[in-house]
């Protein structure tokens, strides 16, 4: 269950609670891992801890958890040695609403924070777990999507005049943990499944349905079928007819 007084301890404890003395000299790479790390295990006892040859995130209670921010498939090696052995819950953090801040490297001057249009969606993780496909029905995997409203701070190092495109991302500073998604079960996945898709659809039906692009409703519908939360009826023309299927 989300506890949002947890998560703001935990900010406080990794960057402060003073937001205007932030500057370049104080940000650190991976702040956004930092945080929920501290989050969920706010006791360091239980972090970064040794297990069958490799370094599990947090290590509580007989199970682990793995804060991944991106590359799932740098899991693989882990997953196959700790599943066998112990429940394992991946957390992936995903910006629900991002504010872009561009620093400049000479001056470390912040500009003036912009808010980005897009809104990041549960369904941002399905390329992701298409990398660790083959795990997805272990019993003992589990997920936490975080949806973290977020500050992105970028160098203006770019190529282009205005140095913004192709610049670095120096770091990412969660502002509020807005929801968390939980995977638990394979049943679990059905929430994915749009209520507005009542018939026998198409990828093209499922992404209008969902708001997302049809390439990503394509990576999703291929993790909802192998996870048999849903079933292929059928085609139309070139496409495949999906339906879910019943728990």
């Amino acid at each position: 269950m989300l506890d949002r007084e947890a998560f703001e301890a935990a900010r406080r404890k990794v960057i402060g609670t003073d937001r205007q003395r932030l500057g370049i000299g104080t940000l650190s790479e991976k702040t956004v891992h930092a945080i929920l790390k501290n989050y969920y295990a706010p006791n360091e006892d239980n972090q970064e801890i040794p297990i069958e040859n490799y370094v599990a995130d947090i290590y509580s209670q007989g199970e682990i958890i793995e804060i991944q921010t991106r590359q799932f498939n740098k899991l693989r090696d882990k997953l196959q040695t700790f599943l066998p052995l112990y429940p394992v819950t991946i957390v992936y953090p995903i910006p629900r609403e991002k504010w872009l801040i561009w620093i400049d490297e000479e001056s470390g001057e912040l500009s003036r924070k912009r808010k980005s249009p897009a809104k990041g969606t549960p369904y941002t993780v399905f390329p992701e777990l298409y990398k660790i496909k083959s795990f997805l029905k272990h019993p003992n995997l589990h997920f936490r999507l975080a949806m973290l409203n977020i500050e992105e701070y970028k160098l203006l190092n770019g190529r282009s005049k205005d140095r913004k495109k192709g610049a670095t991302r120096f770091d990412r500073i969660p502002t509020e943990f807005v929801q968390e998604v939980e995977i638990d079960c394979l049943a679990d996945y059905m929430q994915f499944v749009p209520f507005a898709l009542e018939e026998a659809f198409t990828s093209r039906d499922f992404a209008k349905a969902a708001h997302i692009p049809v390439s990503l409703a394509q990576t999703v519908l291929n993790i909802l079928y192998y996870v048999e939360t849903v079933a292929r009826v059928g085609k139309k023309g070139n496409m495949y007819l999906y339906e879910p299927k019943e728990l």
